[in-house]
């Protein structure tokens, strides 16, 4: 499992005091307010800020992290991505997992059939779609609701779903 999660991508600056605009990953946006403090990564390099202030902008997270006081400093981070250490997160409420390890797991039907693996993942408002793709490239979405994965086994890198009528 990843040591590192990414939690956001800063994606503008914000006002001239060196406020920086992030585009959060995670579900409950308000989960930036307990942080202290996050790892911005470039160029395989990984470096600690510590969070001076939070504030919310229509779905977007604004930050002032210490020691980044003009807006020149706040440019230098513009398009990096914010990680948090998994090891310092609260545990996930049981059937809820991490995208990051999601991707990569063998699909199953019911039936025993390999339907193929993991690709990507996204949000259509009402659930999450996975989205599963064959050794050919061939693509199938399937919402991630009860009466379709039926099990997730993140050890074994396997989950079994029940394919519903109409979604082949």
């Amino acid at each position: 499992m990843q040591e590192f999660l990414e939690i956001g991508q800063i994606v503008n600056t914000f006002g001239i005091k060196g406020m920086v605009k992030v585009k959060p990953f995670t579900d409950d946006i308000t989960r930036y307010d307990y942080l202290e403090k996050v790892y911005v990564k470039a160029n395989k390099i990984r470096k600690e800020y510590i969070i001076e202030e939070v504030k919310y902008h229509k779905d977007m997270v604004l930050i002032k992290f210490k020691g980044i006081d003009k807006l020149e400093d706040a440019e230098l981070l513009r398009n990096l991505y914010l990680e948090v250490n998994r090891s310092e997160e609260p545990d996930l409420d049981e059937g809820t997992y991490y995208i990051v390890d999601l991707l990569g797991l063998d699909v199953y039907s019911d039936e025993g059939n390999l339907l193929g693996k993991i690709d990507d993942i996204y949000n259509n408002g009402s659930s999450d779609i996975y989205v599963i793709k064959d050794e050919l490239g061939k693509q199938l979405l399937l919402p991630a609701i009860s009466d379709v994965i039926k099990d997730i086994n993140l050890q074994d890198k396997k989950m079994i779903v029940h394919i519903l009528k109409g979604l082949i």
